[in-house]
């Protein structure tokens, strides 16, 4: 199957990142979002992103200038009907994704593929949820999308060989590196990620060294581009803990059992860098 329009819902940190790598890779894009401040928003970091790449050198004026004019936004789900394949990349909330979905089972046409940027959520369980199981997959991509090469490919139980391929190609069609995961909870990055993680907070409260001794070691003794808590801070505390707590439920393994100190520190609004403090304290 050909894709040659391809639709993004959500237009935050990586809806927005998503939708400018496929319109820089010459697909016609249309970003959905659900009003048109948070539309508009998206499609200003966008645009702000290629022109820090032009100042830096990284990307041509032209095509810059193509990836603006490939790129369309909206807040109706009407104007996803033309769309051959919907990135998904919404809020991990299943009721919303649910919703989502039933929204665009009725005004997509028969061969439309959706996938979901989705981090923790069962894709067989979302595929449930459509008209077309046998053409819903996974595609998480990760942080800050433009950036990092690496994207998972989730098959649900109901996946067709044509979709799972198209999706394969796509992914390699916008410069990106896939790899195939299980339908699993964390697929394969966040299941050896969170674990670490979770541990580094449980080895903190436990005395085993400060915060910046920690990152310092695990950087400097493991060749990490940076320690456990600043990379908490970068991917959000509550965006962790609601990844282990899915996974806990799932799987009722202890390494994804969230540490008492993670649920405080999300309790008292202590995110990350999103939010002024988290492990570390940033001026925002």
């Amino acid at each position: 199957m050909e894709i040659r329009t391809v639709g993004v819902i959500g237009c935050g940190l990586m809806g927005s990142g998503i939708a400018q790598i496929c319109a820089q890779s010459g697909y016609k894009t249309i970003v959905r979002e659900v009003d048109d401040a948070f539309l508009q928003r998206g499609l200003a970091r966008m645009k702000k992103f290629l022109d820090d790449g032009v100042t830096k050198g990284k990307v041509t004026s032209e095509t810059r200038d193509k990836a603006l004019a490939n790129l369309r936004g909206t807040t109706a789900f009407s104007e996803l009907t033309d769309c051959d394949l919907i990135i998904e990349a919404i809020v991990e909330n299943l009721e919303e994704k649910r919703q989502t979905y039933a929204g665009l089972d009725a005004v997509v046409k028969d061969h439309t593929i959706f996938v979901s940027n989705t981090s923790s959520l069962s894709v067989t369980q979302l595929a449930a949820a459509t008209k077309r199981p046998d053409r819903v997959a996974g595609l998480h991509f990760f942080n800050p999308v433009p950036l990092m090469k690496l994207v998972e490919v989730i098959r649900a139980l109901t996946t067709s060989d044509e979709t799972y391929k198209t999706v394969f190609a796509f992914a390699e069609s916008i410069g990106k590196e896939p790899i195939t995961a299980p339908d699993r909870p964390g697929f394969i990055v966040n299941r050896l990620l969170v674990p670490y993680l979770l541990d580094a907070i449980r080895c903190y409260e436990h005395g085993l060294g400060t915060l910046e001794d920690i990152d310092k070691g695990m950087k400097l003794g493991c060749g990490y581009p940076m320690g456990p808590f600043t990379l908490l801070d970068f991917v959000g505390l509550d965006t962790t803990y609601y990844i282990a707590n899915i996974m806990f439920e799932d799987t009722r393994e202890p390494a994804f059992a969230p540490p008492p100190l993670l649920k405080r520190m999300v309790m008292a609004g202590r995110l990350g860098r999103k939010s002024g403090r988290g492990c570390y304290t940033y001026n925002k």
